[in-house]
């Protein structure tokens, strides 16, 4: 597969998957766990609190990982799994953006102090499971 058919994959399964994993460091070891994630075109976004660990760990370490796809069983759905720096998004318009009802449970609307983004920016994406073929890679530090 081509590198602009691979980005369309990567673009076709993130942007169909809202539900991930978000892997931080944490004294030098994995710290996963599920998120929410929106993207503009290859940049992923994660809404959170700002008084989380994992901005605290982002902070001592940007460097994250996330896992979205999979449906169904998972047993032969493609899936992607991004590797990037990541940062803290404070952007009002990207907050107004991608408010969403929902998030009423932990925010006092799209102005409240604490709701922040996760942002990642990527610099590997990996396409796992993809018809039975070997991993894909792109790497976009060229």
């Amino acid at each position: 597969m081509n590198t602009s058919d691979l980005t369309k994959q990567v673009l076709k399964i993130i942007s169909n998957h809202r539900g991930g994993v978000l892997s931080t460091v944490e004294n030098n070891k994995p710290h996963s766990r599920y998120m929410t994630f929106y993207n503009d075109d290859l940049t992923l976004y994660s809404p959170t609190k700002m008084n989380t660990e994992k901005l605290g760990e982002i902070e001592k370490n940007p460097f994250v990982s996330v896992l979205l796809g999979y449906e169904e069983q998972g047993q032969s759905d493609a899936y992607v799994q991004i590797s990037g720096r990541s940062k803290i998004n404070n952007s009002q318009n990207l907050k107004n953006k991608l408010w969403d009802d929902s998030f009423n449970k932990w925010f006092d609307g799209p102005e409240d102090p604490n709701y922040v983004f996760i942002e990642i920016q990527p610099e590997t994406a990996r396409i796992l499971n993809h018809y039975d073929e070997p991993p894909q890679e792109l790497n976009f530090l060229q």
